[in-house]
Formats: C-alpha cells, sequence, structure tokens
C-alpha cells in the first residue's frame, strides 16, 4: 500500500472534514474491494452522522426511538453492501455471514445454484446450504453426491429429523429417490450377474418378487440400517408416486433375514410391516385396517411410560385422511394436559382449526381449569379462527 494513502487521508480531514473523508476512505476500500476495513468503515460513517462516540461500546438497545432505528439501518446496509460484494466474488460462506441480519437469502440462494462445487469449497457450501437453511434441498442434494449415503442419513438422524413435517419433506424426498436408485441398482446388478442378462422389468418390487434367491443366506443389496432409516422418514411424505417408492422399500425390507427387519419404538415395533400399513393408508388402500391398527396401538399406549410417538401417529392419519373432528377428539381425550409431545401430531390449536371448532377446546380447557387454553381457544374462535 502506498505511504501517499496515509497522507492523503490525514490531510483530508484537516482540508474536507470527517465525514468527507470517511467517505472518501469507503470508496478507496471499495476499489480495493477489501470488505473488512469497508465494512467498519461504514459503521464509523454511521457513528460520526448521528453524533455518536466513534468508539461507541454501547449497543443499539442503548438508544431509543428514532436513533436506535436509524443506527441499525445503516448497520443492516452496510452488511448488505459487503455481502453481496463477497458474493459477487464467489464468496459465499463470508458473504452469507454478512448478509444473514439483512434476511435477505435470495441472492445467497442464486450464488449456490451458480457456484461451481469443488473440493475446496463443498464443506462450506453444505454449510451455508443445510445447516444454515438457505438453500437445505441444495446442500443435501451435494451431500448425498459428495459423501454418500450413510453421512446423508446420520446427518438427517442427527439434524434433519427434528425439523417440521413441511421442512423435512423435500429432503426426505431426495434421500428416498437415492436410496431406491442405489437399491434398484445393485438388484440390477446381482440378477445380471446369476441370470446372465439384465432383467426385464423395472421397478424393484417387480424385479424382487418372482427371486426369492436374491434374499438366500442373508442376502442384502444395500447397508440395511440406511434402508430403515429412509422407510422411517419417508413418514413425513404425502405425494403418492413416493409414498409408493417407499412401499417398494417395504416390500424388500420384509423379505431380508429377520435379523436386519429392525425393532423400533410403537406403533412401529414391526418395522416393515407397520409401515405397509401406515403407507397404504395414506394411499387410501385397506384404509380402515390400517386405522384400527394404529388406533389399537394408540389405546394401548402408556404415554407417559412409553412417549406420545403412537399416539400422535394415529391422530396425524386422521388429520391426514381429512378426519379431522376424529383427530381433535382422539387428541383431547389422549393427551393429558402438560405431557409433552414430539410433534409428529398437529397442535390442539391446527386440529381445532382443522375441525371448524374451539368450542370443544375451550370446554376442555375449561375441565382441566386451564385459562390459559380456555382464553386462547375463545380467542381464536372470535377472531374467526375456524375453518
Amino acid at each position: 500500500m502506498s505511504q501517499d494513502i496515509f497522507d492523503q487521508f490525514r490531510q483530508q480531514i484537516q482540508s474536507v472534514g470527517m465525514e468527507a473523508a470517511i467517505d472518501q476512505m469507503i470508496e478507496y476500500f471499495r476499489q480495493e474491494k477489501q470488505h473488512y476495513p469497508l465494512f467498519e468503515m461504514l459503521k464509523l460513517r454511521a457513528r460520526a452522522k448521528m453524533g455518536l462516540p466513534l468508539m461507541f461500546t454501547g449497543g443499539v438497545e442503548d438508544l431509543s426511538g428514532e436513533r436506535r432505528d436509524q443506527l441499525e439501518d445503516a448497520l443492516v446496509e452496510a452488511c448488505d453492501e459487503v455481502g453481496r460484494m463477497l458474493l459477487d466474488e464467489g464468496k459465499i460462506r463470508e458473504g452469507w455471514y454478512y448478509l444473514r441480519p439483512v434476511g435477505d437469502k435470495a441472492p445467497v440462494v442464486a450464488a449456490l445454484e451458480q457456484v461451481e462445487v469443488d473440493e475446496e469449497n463443498l464443506e462450506d457450501l453444505i454449510e451455508v446450504a443445510l445447516y444454515e437453511g438457505v438453500a437445505p434441498e441444495l446442500g443435501f442434494r451435494w451431500m448425498l453426491e459428495h459423501y454418500g449415503t450413510c453421512n446423508s442419513v446420520t446427518t438427517y438422524e442427527q439434524q434433519l429429523a427434528s425439523l417440521p413435517p413441511a421442512a423435512q419433506k423435500p429432503l426426505a424426498e431426495i434421500l428416498l429417490d437415492h436410496v431406491y436408485d442405489e437399491l434398484t441398482a445393485t438388484v440390477t446388478a446381482d440378477i445380471s450377474h446369476q441370470e446372465g442378462r439384465d432383467p426385464e422389468e423395472t421397478s424393484l418390487i417387480e424385479m424382487i418378487g418372482p427371486r426369492d434367491w436374491l434374499f438366500a443366506n442373508s442376502a442384502y443389496h444395500i447397508d440395511t440400517s440406511h434402508l430403515a432409516a429412509t422407510v422411517r422418514f419417508s413418514r413425513v411424505l404425502s405425494d403418492p408416486p413416493h409414498l409408493r417408492k417407499a412401499l417398494e422399500l417395504v416390500d424388500y425390507g420384509t423379505r431380508l433375514d429377520p435379523a436386519f427387519q429392525y425393532e423400533q419404538a410403537a406403533p412401529f415395533t414391526e418395522l416393515y410391516p407397520s409401515h405397509k400399513l401406515y403407507f397404504q393408508t395414506l394411499l387410501g388402500e385397506d384404509t380402515e385396517a390400517g386405522l384400527a391398527y394404529f388406533r389399537e396401538k394408540a389405546e394401548a399406549s402408556d404415554i407417559r411410560r412409553e412417549g406420545s410417538l403412537a399416539i400422535e401417529t394415529y391422530i396425524e392419519l386422521l388429520s391426514r385422511l381429512g378426519k379431522h373432528d376424529e383427530a381433535l377428539d382422539t387428541a383431547l381425550r389422549l393427551i393429558p394436559p402438560g405431557v409433552h409431545t414430539i410433534g409428529v401430531a398437529p397442535t390442539l390449536l391446527q386440529l381445532s382449526q382443522n375441525a371448524n371448532d374451539f368450542e370443544r377446546l375451550a370446554e376442555h380447557s375449561k375441565e382441566q381449569e386451564d385459562m390459559l387454553g380456555f382464553a386462547t381457544a375463545l380467542l381464536f374462535a372470535k377472531r374467526g379462527e375456524a375453518g
């Protein structure tokens, strides 16, 4: 850096004043693409214009009213400018850290969609896209493509399975498609090797149907823990094509050696048979038999000892099938007040809204001497939230 710059700034402060000198230094940092100094100088300008001490040790909460808003707006503008500059230079992770307070994901998503992924930037890109939630589907695809099924399933289990069902759904679709294609490819290869030609069938269920020998001697064609996890994660799905893919994975799983048919928590104690009923019920196939099975599991469940999964699963099925009155009745009857649930089923307020009836929730709350629940139900009804 030329010594002239230092000398010029000293002269500018004396000749044109502090704010004008700051403006000229901001322009210098812009031209030189020095992002951190630019950000700091933008902050200094905001403080100078507001008459605040340049070394302002307080936070915006220490200001009041209009001055607080003014400083916040200036800081957001600084974050936006520097963040976009970093994106333009391909520094997506750094750019996102500046743009996060702005609340605008759009330019970051656009940058992620256009970036060329390589070994040097992969980890940073997945962090922003998936873990920071900027473009989860894109990040999860990169994880599957570059880190494989095992790491992706582990990530889903540990970090994504706790997301709301709506947020999980596109990720579960990606994982299901990947595992289905992977399993179909390995089954196809096994058949080709054993029979000397590729199978005529195109779907997994058609290929395994007449070939019991595929499972002889405890054979399997995919990591069985990955298969089980994918089936479990697929419970958040709703579109028929993906539900049918999940059913094909279930049919494959039922033919595995019993040692690979892992026991799960109720109501999915028998992993594959129970999931077969679950997916078939959602598809409208033998619905009454499926509901009867999950109703029995819910009624037999001790929620305080076993948790709420069995009860919530039944309520969720009723709700997804449009049986809103029955779903609300079941929730009010089987979930005691104050008992923690895991978020599989809709909340009581959501169930009341779906059933277009807040009165039952109000009466239930009154019986339980729950004034908050009573007042909330009546307020929602008064606001016309039903329906």
